[in-house]
């Protein structure tokens, strides 16, 4: 297993804090300065969902790694002042944006397909991140029904998690192609088609999210969001989220009220 990507450019945050009051837009305040708080939800919840890239599966560097070598021939560099708009958008709404940002001489499906060949070679072998499959089976022994919501397509879930058995214990799985989903992160659309699959208030859910989308997307849903933000972030970079986490090795059961 690996741990999560770092980008050189950023200073390191506190490990894990606790969101602050709400702030405009129904968010939350992310916390700032160097101390560390007690993490606790603000109600009790029934079921956990989960984002994919970067919070089940360490492919978000993968992503990085593809993204820099097509970028590359053209001299670009993919850095977290690019990616951090791009994470957990769909995939054609990140290209039109990246090649905006990088005046890039290629087409959004140019980009996209040739950014693919390089990704099929690296996601085949993907790990997952440190913790995430003890988390998901510590859930799963707790009784917790979880699902996964993911911008990416059912054909790159299925080539991600090929490998990884534990995906079992999912009971819903939503991707960004599901023809109830129209609008992707940061619209709550795929969260509140995840609740409604799993036969549950979208109140009574807990997101784990790693992206500012994602985040968005899970608190415009009406639920309570877990950040595991990136070391090289600063936490305020990923706003609205009700618990802050740098990796899974920082949250206990009590945390999250079990």
């Amino acid at each position: 297993m690996h741990r999560r990507e770092t980008i050189p450019g950023h200073q390191s945050s506190p490990l894990v804090a606790r969101a602050g009051a709400r702030y405009a837009c129904g968010a939350r305040e992310p916390p700032s300065g160097s101390g560390a708080g007690p993490m606790k939800l603000g109600h009790p919840f029934s079921h956990v969902i989960f984002d994919l890239d970067g919070v089940l599966l360490d492919t978000e560097r993968l992503y990085t790694a593809a993204t820099q070598t097509v970028l590359a021939p053209y001299g670009k560099r993919y850095g977290w002042d690019v990616k951090l708009d791009l994470m957990g958008r769909a995939e054609h709404e990140s290209a039109n944006l990246l090649v905006e940002r990088l005046d890039l001489p290629l087409t959004p499906e140019e980009y996209i397909a040739a950014r693919a060949i390089e990704l099929e070679r690296l996601v085949a072998k993907c790990e997952p991140v440190e913790g995430a499959p003890e988390l998901v089976a510590l859930l799963g022994q707790l009784g917790v029904p979880l699902a996964v919501a993911t911008s990416s397509s059912r054909r790159w879930f299925e080539r991600k998690t090929s490998r990884h058995g534990w995906f079992a214990d999912f009971a819903v799985v939503v991707c960004g192609d599901d023809p109830d989903v129209p609008w992707l992160k940061p619209d709550p659309t795929i969260y509140l088609v995840t609740a409604r699959r799993l036969g549950v208030p979208a109140e009574r859910c807990v997101v784990f999210e790693d992206s500012p989308a994602g985040v968005q997307a899970a608190v415009a849903a009406g639920m309570q969001v877990v950040a595991l933000v990136d070391p090289s972030l600063r936490l305020e970079m990923v706003p609205g989220a009700d618990l802050y986490l740098r990796g899974y090795d920082e949250l206990r059961p009590e945390d999250l009220g079990l």
